[in-house]
């Protein structure tokens, strides 16, 4: 019988895919109600042990791709590429309604800036502190600190090294399970009530994933209104990164 269920799940990699991804939100949903009892959200717990997964996948076959280098687990290497995390990202515009979204106004653009400049300016002073002093790396991980995709775009723009670019990704993501476990507890504080408000948080936060997680736990309306702007964050990161945003660190640091 297990061997029937291998010959499947590499025959069909895909499929086997989505099974073993929802298997993992499935326990992620019971610890999240029974552990913490809804305190952290069941998505931060998936990447968690996604994190975890893909870690154990690397050293175990000394590849690159975590779990994707088994072959039993080989679908997840296109489950998780970028056709479909982008499909999943504009998506969620679907569910938005366009009278609630201009309320957004000048405010949601002014959210959208700062939560682009803001996450740079804290990411390359991070990385000076640890002895990132180039322009370049500088750039690189201060653009992972907007979204991680943002990062690793920036870093091949400008000649980054795998190891930087590599950092720049997990910048991105140490702030987007950041934004997953905070949102809700920090809900009622932001006024977290209105879709103007989840839009200007979606805009100051800048993380899809965090944002969508975060706004999941605290009201699932609000979701399409905090990822709508938070969308942004990849283009105008990659169109600032490695123009805008590297000139400066370039000129400042000489």
């Amino acid at each position: 019988m297990l061997e029937i269920l291998q010959k499947a799940a590499v025959h069909n990699e895909l499929i086997a895919a989505f099974a073993v991804v929802g298997l993992i939100v499935l326990v992620s949903g019971q610890i999240s109600k029974r552990l913490t009892f809804g305190r952290v959200h069941g998505s931060a717990i998936a990447i968690v042990i996604g994190l975890g997964l893909a870690y154990w996948g690397g050293v175990h076959t000394g590849g690159h791709k975590g779990l994707a280098d088994l072959s039993l687990f080989s679908g997840i290497g296109l489950m998780g590429g970028a056709m479909l995390r982008d499909f999943a990202i504009v998506a969620t515009a679907f569910e938005v309604q366009a009278t609630e979204a201009r309320k957004a106004g000048l405010i949601g653009a002014v959210s959208l800036m700062l939560g682009t400049v803001l996450p740079f300016i804290v990411g390359a002073s991070i990385a000076y502190g640890f002895g990132y002093s180039d322009p370049v790396s500088m750039t690189t991980i201060g653009a992972g600190a907007i979204t991680y995709i943002v990062g690793p775009v920036t870093g091949a723009a400008i000649g980054a090294t795998p190891d930087v670019m590599a950092l720049s990704i997990a910048t991105g993501l140490v702030k987007a399970i950041i934004v997953m476990v905070g949102t809700p507890m920090a809900a009622r504080f932001l006024a977290l009530k209105t879709p103007r408000s989840a839009m200007v948080f979606g805009g100051l936060a800048g993380t899809v994933s965090g944002v969508s997680a975060g706004l999941a736990a605290t009201d699932r309306k609000l979701v399409p209104y905090g990822a709508l702007i938070a969308t942004f964050h990849t283009g105008l990161g990659c169109l600032m990164g490695p123009s805008v945003l590297f000139f400066t660190i370039r000129a400042l640091m000489g």
